[in-house]
């Protein structure tokens, strides 16, 4: 039995000596001292031993087994090493090559200039009011004082889905389903996509963006219009900006005002930006019509209130002093990486 045990660790040790794989090791540890390795043989046959014998014959298999284990532990450890340093070889960073580059994207000039805009108003206490795109005829054009024959209702303006339903022309229709709701005093700003049957030039796209903006309070005059809107124009051109209020005509607003601010590139002496002028126009407002408050169940006697709308795109444009509209949505990387 000693001879056995004494062939049976020889030859285990020199097999994993020779051993080159992990992959090996295991196998000679199954052969070994597995279920049905040599050493459990030894084991089972303990019955043929005498008794007087059995201890020193377990106390040489123990032996045997910690002998091979040990070994096989050492040998798996000097054997993931040198993998380790293959692989290490074999993996090496040149750290004199270029890294790797990320590109990371950022906002659209639109959205920057509507987060601006946001920005100002929140802190003048406005709330952002969103609505849907696809509209009622109601809603888009009848509630603001816009009867059936008024020519922006014409087909050549609007995209009509059917004689009920059209896509927005304007922001306005948030405006009237907020002041439907009855819920005064209001100060919000409706931003959003609107539809227009434009053709696509340097600086119209049948497809664009409008921020407008209503406040209805008791007390609400033109003064107030004024002041808000020559602050917004400072927050977003600059604390030397000055604006100027010119009559015009909305079916929605009495009386009605286009807005002018000073050329924030010459400071209002006249340049090549503002066409020698001095002034650059960017906005209409007015007084909202007593009419459309009656139609949204607000009191005109008792309420009033001022309304504005400025394209989004007319204050990138400015701001960026971009000269076309269409590189806003052409997705140039080039001109889009400059923001």
């Amino acid at each position: 039995m000693k001879e056995q045990l004494e062939k049976i660790k020889a030859e285990a040790i020199k097999q994993i000596e020779a051993s080159e794989a992990l992959e090996k090791l295991n196998d000679i540890r199954v052969a070994y001292l597995g279920k049905k390795g040599q050493l459990t043989s030894v084991l089972k046959s303990m019955k043929d031993v005498a008794p007087e014998e059995r201890p020193k014959v377990g106390q040489m298999v123990n032996e045997a087994r910690e002998l091979i284990e040990a070994k096989l532990e050492e040998t798996k450890k000097a054997l993931a090493r040198k993998a380790r340093e293959e692989q290490m070889k074999r993996e090496v960073i040149d750290v004199t090559l270029p890294a790797k580059k990320s590109n990371v994207g950022h906002s659209h000039p639109n959205t920057i200039a509507l987060e601006e805009v946001e920005k100002i108003f929140i802190g003048m206490g406005y709330e952002v009011v969103e609505g849907p795109e696809v509209e009622y005829d109601l809603y888009n054009f009848e509630k603001l004082n816009i009867p059936a024959n008024h020519p922006a209702k014409d087909e050549q303006d609007t995209f009509y889905v059917n004689k009920d339903i059209v896509l927005r022309t304007q922001t306005s229709p948030c405006q009237v389903r907020e002041m439907e709701k009855g819920k005064l005093p209001i100060r919000m700003i409706a931003p959003g996509r609107v539809f227009r049957s434009d053709e696509v030039d340097a600086t119209h796209s049948p497809s664009f963006h409008q921020i407008e903006g209503l406040v209805i309070d008791k007390g609400i005059t033109f003064a107030d219009l004024k002041g808000t809107l020559a602050e917004f124009a400072k927050e977003l051109f600059g604390p030397e900006t000055k604006v100027k209020f010119r009559p015009h005509h909305f079916p929605f607003t009495e009386p009605s005002a286009e807005v002018d601010v000073t050329c924030f590139k010459c400071g209002g002496k006249g340049c090549r930006f503002c066409k020698g002028s001095g002034w650059i126009e960017i906005l209409g407002c007015g007084m909202v019509h007593p009419h459309v408050l009656e139609m949204s169940g607000i009191d005109p006697e008792e309420y009033s209130g001022f309304a504005f709308g400025v394209g989004l795109e007319r204050i990138a444009l400015l701001k960026y002093e971009i000269d076309d509209m269409r590189l806003l949505y052409e997705n140039d990387i080039r001109f889009l990486k400059q923001f």
